[in-house]
């Protein structure tokens, strides 16, 4: 018992940097866990689109914008994303590499919570980012 054994090197970078980034972002944790991407998106969002971001775990929304709207924010690596509620705003980041992410849908929830699927066992509601990407091609035009 209390035996030490060394986290290999790519996993102790990914704690060192929830330290710092726990220390530039304060009030926002980054756990290596759903917290962690779900944080990245929120800062990356908020800073990328000028949006203030709500207290962490703060009742349906993320952030708002500078018109008092209220944003939901979501990212990921894969091709869904999943809701728990229709929203006002919703901000989809895709990460498209180790580098960079990419906005994948800036706008109103009504149409993407309409177009999730059913819900499911977990409360939730999944949406694809091609339907996403398609929603916010037919909002543009």
């Amino acid at each position: 018992m209390g035996q030490k054994i060394k986290l290999p090197e790519p996993v102790a970078d990914i704690y060192r940097a929830v330290v710092r980034l726990e220390e530039l972002y304060p009030g926002r944790k980054f756990t290596p866990d759903g917290h962690l991407v779900g944080s990245i998106g929120e800062v990356i969002a908020a800073e990328a689109l000028g949006l203030t971001l709500y207290p962490a775990s703060y009742a349906g929304y993320d952030a708002h914008d500078g018109k008092g709207g209220d944003v939901q924010i979501k990212m990921t690596a894969g091709h869904s994303v999943a809701m728990y509620a229709e929203c006002i705003r919703l901000v989809v980041l895709k990460v498209i590499s180790s580098e960079e992410v990419e906005i994948a849908y800036d706008g109103p929830g009504a149409p993407a919570w309409s177009a999730a699927g059913k819900v499911g066992k977990n409360g939730q509601r999944v949406v694809r980012l091609s339907r996403l990407r398609a929603l916010a091609a037919e909002h543009d035009e």
